[in-house]
């Protein structure tokens, strides 16, 4: 197991199982898996192990593989599964699993090896959490695939079985975490984890995508500004639907003007934040035209965050990014901001990219006129 230069502050524990390699989503038409008879070359699905693939070589052998500690993942047991999941939609999975090959839902294939990797993204999820918890390290990663976060407690969705970060979340409130709060940054909504915990005061989930609304039965949610929670839970759930080509500029406003004040109203005693590169320049998933550099002063915020309201406590969990080699470089980006490194270690090899945030800017004013205006804890200073 490596050791990292300094203290855990200089430090990221990442938690990562081959295993999950295991999932194969197959060939066809982008994430149909149809092949319609007249394409000589048929692409893999974009949530494949070739993208994970180099995330992992890139944090072993990048200039941040000094900075990186590397712990073994383990499958979830079905117990754990229940602390977040309906034990009706668990027993389905198992069965489904049974059965070979099928769609659960547009895009979202459980094929033999996919139920394994679906659990070792959970129990590796949970490592990464309980590392954190038991005070082993400040900063843990956990780098896992299929992702989760579209998983709602009854229905999978959107290359999503397994609500990986929002087990985390409860197995923290059940270790005696008052309060936590989840900011997602992959370019879609992250309805899954919003829905488990809609009706719940102690989670705060903050979610910044592009304005794609509901794409189906497997998905109803809108991700609008007006999906603030219900009960007890009203008005912790925050959506930023951002739109498209928002980029660096227009996602920094976001988090210093709308992420940054709701974490300090909040006062979480851990943090998580969802990550996915699919909001990159070049993803072939969003429109949202981050870069590394945009990447990177997101990580820097975040770990700024967790240092002045959750005593340092971190969990930083995979989702989306589906660009092979540019969603490892904004991985990387992303790690040295969590790690605050003074200079970039990896150069942009795409470079610039032009934007104007003007419209985002007033489209995230809106949103915090509406806050004001519904969200209680928002209406105080």
């Amino acid at each position: 197991m490596a050791t990292c230069p300094g203290s855990t502050m200089n430090r990221i524990d990442v938690f990562w199982h081959e295993g999950m390699l295991k999932h194969y989503t197959g060939n066809g038409v982008f994430d149909t898996g149809i092949d319609p008879g007249f394409l000589d070359v048929l692409e893999k699905h974009p949530e494949n192990s070739d993208r994970v693939r180099n995330m992992v070589s890139i944090l072993k052998r990048g200039p941040i593989s000094p900075f990186v500690s590397w712990h073994p993942g383990r499958p979830a047991t079905i117990p754990e599964l229940l602390s977040f999941h309906a034990p009706e939609y668990i027993n389905k999975l198992v069965e489904t699993d049974k059965g070979g090959e099928k769609m659960l839902c547009a895009g979202t294939f459980l094929n033999p090896g996919s139920w394994d990797a679906a659990l070792l993204a959970a129990g590796t999820t949970l490592s990464a959490m309980k590392h954190v918890l038991d005070g082993h390290g400040k900063v843990a990663y956990a780098l896992v695939r299929p992702p989760g976060h579209h998983a709602q407690p009854t229905q999978a969705d959107g290359y999503c079985f397994l609500n990986n970060a929002g087990l985390a979340v409860q197995l923290a409130l059940e270790s005696g975490c008052r309060k936590v709060a989840v900011i997602d940054i992959d370019v879609h909504y992250g309805n899954g984890t919003a829905e488990g915990f809609y009706r719940s005061n102690k989670v705060l989930t903050i979610s910044l995508h592009m304005n794609h609304g509901s794409w189906g039965p497997s998905h109803p949610q809108n991700g609008s500004v007006a999906e603030l929670g219900e009960g007890e839970g009203y008005g912790y759930n925050l959506n930023v639907p951002l739109p498209n080509g928002t980029g660096d500029r227009g996602y920094i406003h976001a988090f210093n003007e709308l992420v940054a004040p709701s974490i300090k109203k909040f006062e979480p005693d851990m943090i998580v934040l969802v990550i996915g590169q699919d909001s990159s320049a070049f993803d072939p998933n969003g429109r949202q035209c981050l870069t590394m550099e945009g990447y990177r002063e997101i990580g820097q915020i975040v770990r700024n965050l967790a240092t002045r309201h959750s005593g340092g406590r971190l969990l930083i969990v995979q989702e989306g990014g589906y660009h092979v080699t540019y969603s490892a470089y904004c991985l990387h980006a992303t790690l040295e901001g969590v790690l605050n490194l003074p200079q970039p270690l990896l150069p942009d090899p795409i470079a610039y990219y032009p934007e104007d945030e003007a419209f985002s800017v007033k489209v995230i004013e809106a949103i915090i006129s509406y806050l004001k205006d519904e969200v209680p804890f928002w209406r105080t200073a």
